[in-house]
């Protein structure tokens, strides 16, 4: 007999990607798990490639908030409402405790599970669920959203996080990329400036790839953050900026790279996720409830309003590098 489960956890990049454990988790204790996940239309991508997942229903909040009540907003927040009702799920599980995700999960049927008040991030989302759960806040995100799944279907969850990403490193392997790689990717951007590390630094750290034989490859997503790539590549023979793909080639991108080296970003924990050995460098942010998790190396230095040091994350990349 199917399970009929809904997941709502609509964004970011990187808290979608430390969701991917979950579903593993979910599909190997509920064998018959029909999975479907609500997501932010900008990130739809990241739950279609997890084997498990049946189907993404995509809302735009990002989007629809700049136009809340105009006519084509209405018509389509009326869609997703009647998608929502259209089917009665087993379980439907918040995995975002946002109020947010709880006007979403208002809208289905069917019995409704989330965080419970001390748990969520904005408690007054816990009164929208029918069984409410308790999962110590500052744990690792990965620990956190397998645990709160586990609660939900009554398993324990065991074993190494499985982000059930691996027809990436097959395509990756299909191509002769994987293992003997010969560029490394860089992401040197952020959304915030609080976020960025020194410009001095950064040219460290590339021409220690480049003297190791790296190709760079320079992640960018709007004019800015391309002048930033541009002026750190400047002079360095085969670096290239790489400009704005979507979600899936930068995922093949990474799949196939020897190694990279990036800021706390959705992107960087990704590649971490793709396997990939990976060196995320915190600044505004700390790594105690988002570390970089994967199972090739992985450096997650700094903390908020502690920068690591030049020769921190060079010490990382030689490891890497041997990795």
């Amino acid at each position: 007999m199917t399970t009929r489960i809904l997941i709502v956890r609509t964004s970011s990049l990187g808290d979608l990607v430390h969701m991917l454990p979950a579903m593993s988790d979910i599909a190997r204790h509920v064998p018959d798990a029909l999975i479907e996940w609500v997501a932010e239309e900008s990130f739809a991508e990241i739950p279609r490639w997890h084997p498990a997942v049946r189907e993404v229903i995509k809302v735009a909040h990002r989007r629809w908030r700049k136009a809340w009540w105009s006519g084509e907003v209405r018509m389509e927040r009326r869609a997703l409402n009647e998608r929502l009702r259209s089917v009665r799920y087993d379980v439907v599980l918040d995995m975002q405790a946002l109020l947010k995700s709880a006007w979403l999960v208002r809208q289905t049927h069917g019995e409704k599970h989330g965080l419970d008040w001390k748990s969520a991030r904005e408690p007054l989302a816990s009164l929208f669920y029918d069984v409410r759960h308790k999962v110590e806040f500052w744990q690792p995100a990965v620990i956190r959203q397998r645990a709160l799944a586990g609660l939900t279907f009554g398993y324990t969850p065991s074993g190494a996080p499985d982000f059930g990403l691996q027809a990436f490193a097959r395509h990756a392997r299909s191509l002769g990329m994987a293992d003997r790689s010969d560029y490394a990717v860089i992401m040197p951007s952020a959304s915030r400036p609080d976020k960025l590390w020194p410009e001095a630094d950064w040219r460290a750290v590339l021409g220690r790839l480049t003297q190791e034989g790296c190709r760079l490859r320079v992640l960018a997503g709007n004019d800015q953050e391309a002048e930033r790539a541009r002026q750190l590549i400047s002079g360095v023979d085969g670096a290239e900026v790489v400009w704005r793909m979507d979600l899936t080639s930068i995922a093949r991108l990474l799949a196939g790279s020897r190694l990279m080296v990036g800021l706390d970003s959705g992107l960087t924990h990704l590649s971490a996720a793709l396997g990939r050995p990976t060196i995320g460098i915190y600044r505004a942010s700390t790594p105690v409830r988002t570390p970089l998790v994967g199972d090739a190396y992985t450096a997650s230095l700094g903390d908020r309003g502690a920068p690591p040091s030049r020769e921190v994350v060079l010490a990382a990349v030689e490891q890497a590098l041997a990795a």
